[in-house]
C-alpha cells in the first residue's frame, strides 16, 4: 500500500480507481504552501493538474515520492529534469483530451473566419448588420499544422471533413492526415497556421516576428497548446499590419493574461485555457492517470 497524494481537482471515478488498487489516499485539492509540504512528505506518488506547480523545492519535502501524476496533457508545471534526479517517474494522461482540444480548436476556427462573436455581440445590441460580417469558406483553404502528433492528427482529420487540405510540418515525419512540409513552407502556405506543440525551450516563441513575416497575408492564427509558443507582441504588430487576418487563443504566455493589448483586439477571440474542459475530457484524464499511477506502483 502506497500514500497518494492528490493536490488538484480529480473525478470521484479516478478516487475509486486509486483506493481499488489498496492506496491511501490524501484528496487534497488546492492545497498550498506549507500545507502542501507537510501534505506531500509521506507521499510516494503525487497527482496534480495544471494547479500545483511541482518545483525543485516541492520535491525535496517528498523523499519518499517515487511518482507523479498529471491529469492532462503537457508537464511545464513540472520540473522534470529535477523529478528524474531524484529517481521519480513522471507519468502524463495526454491521451484523455485528445477529442476535446481538436474540438475546441475548430471551435475557434469557424468561430473566426465566421465571425461569429463579433456577429453576436452585434446582434445582442439591437443591431441588424448583415453585411459587416461577411466570412471566408474553410473548403478549398490550407490549414497548416505545426506539431502533428495526436491532438494535430485529429485537428487534421476535422479539417478533411471541412474538405481543407491539410499540411503539417512535426520532427517526425510518421503520421497521418496531413501532407508533410518543411516548416517554412508550412508557414508560407498555410491560410490558417494552428499549433500544437509542447511548451520546451527550443519552441519558446517559436511564432515569432520572422515567422509571421514568412506567413501569407491574411493568415488566421489558432492556439490552443501553450502560450509561450507564440510571442505575443510579434502577434500584435502582425495584426496591425494585417499580416495576420484574425487569431484564436486560447492560451497566453502569462495567465491570467491581464492587461494585454490582444484581449481588446478586434480581431482576436480569446478564451481561458478551457482547451481540455469538457465533462468527458476530465473524467477521461482522471480515469486515465489513476490507471497508470496504481500500474506503476505495483510494477514497483
Amino acid at each position: 500500500m502506497a500514500t497518494i497524494l492528490v493536490s488538484d481537482p480529480l473525478s470521484e471515478r479516478g478516487l475509486e480507481i486509486l483506493r481499488s488498487g489498496g492506496h491511501e489516499v490524501a484528496y487534497r485539492p488546492g492545497v498550498k504552501g506549507d500545507d502542501l509540504r507537510a501534505a506531500i512528505a509521506p507521499a510516494e506518488a503525487l497527482i496534480v493538474r495544471s494547479g500545483t506547480r511541482v518545483t525543485a523545492e516541492l520535491l525535496a519535502a517528498a523523499p519518499a515520492l517515487r511518482l507523479v501524476g498529471r491529469a492532462g496533457v503537457g508537464v511545464d508545471n513540472i520540473d522534470v529534469a529535477a523529478a528524474e534526479a531524484r529517481g521519480v517517474r513522471v507519468l502524463t494522461a495526454a491521451e484523455g483530451s485528445t477529442v476535446t482540444v481538436a474540438e475546441h480548436t475548430f471551435a475557434l476556427l469557424l468561430a473566426l473566419v465566421r465571425r461569429i462573436p463579433w456577429a453576436h455581440a452585434s446582434t445582442t445590441a439591437g443591431k441588424w448588420e448583415r453585411s459587416a460580417f461577411q466570412g471566408q469558406e474553410l473548403a478549398g483553404k490550407t490549414l497548416g499544422l505545426v506539431g502533428v502528433g495526436r491532438i494535430g492528427q485529429a485537428v487534421a482529420r476535422r479539417a478533411a471533413a471541412f474538405e481543407m487540405r491539410v499540411i503539417g510540418y512535426d520532427p517526425r515525419r510518421d503520421f497521418e492526415g496531413a501532407e508533410w512540409l518543411p516548416m517554412d513552407e508550412v508557414l508560407a502556405q498555410a491560410d490558417v497556421l494552428s499549433v500544437h506543440v509542447p511548451l520546451m525551450e527550443d519552441t519558446r516563441g517559436l511564432l515569432g516576428r520572422a515567422a509571421f513575416a514568412a506567413m501569407r497575408t491574411g493568415v488566421y492564427v489558432i492556439n490552443t497548446a501553450r502560450g509561450g509558443l507564440i510571442d505575443e507582441q510579434a502577434l500584435l504588430e502582425a495584426l496591425e499590419s494585417g499580416q495576420v487576418a484574425g487569431a484564436a487563443l486560447d492560451v497566453f504566455e502569462h495567465e491570467p493574461p491581464a492587461g494585454s493589448p490582444l484581449l481588446a483586439h478586434p480581431r482576436v477571440i480569446s478564451t481561458p485555457h478551457i482547451g481540455a474542459s469538457t465533462r468527458e475530457a476530465q473524467e477521461k484524464v482522471s480515469t486515465i492517470i489513476a490507471e497508470k499511477v496504481v500500474s506503476a506502483l505495483a510494477k514497483g
